[in-house]
């Protein structure tokens, strides 16, 4: 039992250091190589170079080029002055005083639309910036808007989000994206309007106090408002980015010949364990070239490219770095112990069970999809048993588990969170609580009435 303490102990130094800002490139492999001197005696520099570096490197080398266009195409978008038109025309549709809410809309709108939520953070970024200097709302809560629209309904909520979450269930449980959608919508309706609630009550308070945007000039560049993009050309890039991706996921790269992935120097692969990521590259990298074509009057394009790249590089290794620390903690004899110990909560109603292991384990991994693969790995065909002697349909165990998966992942040490704060300039203890009220309470709560209505049920 004492490597389930230390496992624990772990965690919550992780969480709350993290919280102090203490950076958590020092923070992982420090943490997670205690842990397994401590609880299991592995040998340290073999945990710290064959898992630590490993699964770092694997999560940098598939996410890297993502985050690299990602940052450039964010940054052209702010240097260009397209950020400030869009925002100066949301401004005029909707006001200043609802610069909240547009955020939280453009945020659901990409990621809807088949963007992925690392994406989104770069690219509605200086828009957001924009909408909360010009609203002189302050910057704390943007990572909260931004992480509403990104990280809640559109991911797990609503019926056919083309989010990996969404998608993690049908090769289990033999649904489809769309499961469940009466549940999904109420979910989403939900999950968005507490959410709003809650920013809407900060902002209330913050505005009573006297609070504006707060002193964050360093993280943004001013930009002349005599040559500004017309908005056409300001949103085409973004329409871009969804259009392409649609087209490449969709028919270009389902019909290219790709046989030569099989060959064992191509990593030995199917086509479908990489055509998300290529799609969403072709998507930036076209959408980049536009960018440059339409605005090269208005940028230093090499300033400019050079920016975006060095902006992407804290993103993404704080990010892979956790990715790290989970591989050495899922490792150890701790998580073993705590991993079976869930599993046997495994038992009678399938809707309390799955939604209960999915949230623990999203919650230790710090991660909505790996809380949701390792619980179907381990547990989708008992679900399934227990499902169909109960009379529960798979397409609702589906959305339940999903929903489930949201519920306790946005902790300090998620990857989406620390990437979002990076890519904010913001630290932990600047913004993450309101971010962790605003997309995580939200479907605790929704969690704890599907598991209390379904023993409600039972009992009935």
């Amino acid at each position: 039992m004492l490597s389930v303490f230390y496992l624990v102990a772990s965690l919550i130094l992780l969480i709350l250091l993290a919280y102090r800002g203490v950076s958590v490139l020092i923070l992982s492999p420090a943490l997670a190589l205690i842990t397994i001197l401590l609880s299991s005696g592995d040998p340290i520099l073999a945990t710290y170079t064959q898992i630590f570096m490993v699964k770092l490197s694997d999560f940098a080398a598939v996410y890297f080029p993502l985050f690299l266009l990602s940052a450039i195409f964010g940054k052209i978008m702010e240097h260009s002055g397209c950020a400030l038109s869009i925002a100066n025309y949301i401004s005029a549709k909707l006001g200043y005083s609802n610069a909240m809410f547009a955020v939280v809309l453009s945020c659901a709108i990409l990621t809807y639309g088949g963007i992925s939520l690392f994406v989104v953070a770069f690219t509605v970024y200086p828009i957001a910036d924009e909408l909360f200097r010009k609203s002189d709302t302050p910057k704390r809560l943007m990572p909260a808007c931004i992480a509403l629209g990104s990280f809640t309904f559109t991911m797990i909520a609503l019926p056919g989000t083309p989010a990996i979450q969404n998608a993690i269930p049908c090769r289990y449980l033999g649904t489809n994206t769309f499961a469940a959608p009466v549940m999904g919508l109420i979910a989403s309706i939900f999950l968005f309007s507490l959410g709003m609630a809650w920013l809407l009550w900060r902002l209330k308070i913050a505005r009573a106090a006297g609070e504006g945007y707060g002193t964050h000039s360093a993280n943004a560049q001013q930009v002349s408002t005599q040559d500004l993009p017309n908005i056409w050309i300001a949103v085409a890039p973004i329409a871009l980015v969804i259009l392409i991706n649609y087209i490449s996921i969709k028919y270009i790269i389902p019909n290219l010949d790709t046989a030569y992935l099989r060959e064992a120097k191509y990593g030995s692969v199917d086509i479908s364990t990489v055509a998300s990521n290529w799609a969403i590259i072709i998507a930036l990298f076209w959408a980049i070239v536009f960018l440059i074509i339409t605005n090269i009057k208005r940028i230093n394009i090499m300033k400019s490219i050079n920016a975006g790249a060095q902006d992407s590089l804290s993103p993404v290794f704080n990010t892979a770095s956790v990715v790290g620390y989970g591989a050495v903690i899922n490792s150890s004899a701790g998580f073993g112990i705590v991993r079976d110990y869930i599993f046997s909560i495994a038992t009678g109603n399938p809707i309390v069970a799955s939604s209960i292991v999915t949230a623990l384990l999203s919650a230790i991994t710090g991660s909505a999809s790996g809380g949701l693969s390792i619980t179907l790995d381990t547990m989708g065909a008992k679900y399934i048993e227990l499902a169909n002697s109960a009379g529960v349909s798979l397409e609702l165990i589906h959305r339940i588990m999903v929903i489930s998966s949201g519920s306790l992942d946005i902790l300090p040490h998620n990857g989406a969170v620390i990437t979002l704060l990076a890519v904010c300039g913001l630290s932990h203890k600047d913004a993450y609580k309101d971010m962790a009220i605003a997309s995580m309470l939200p479907a605790f709560l929704f969690t704890l009435l599907i598991v209390f209505g379904s023993v409600l049920f039972v009992r009935g």
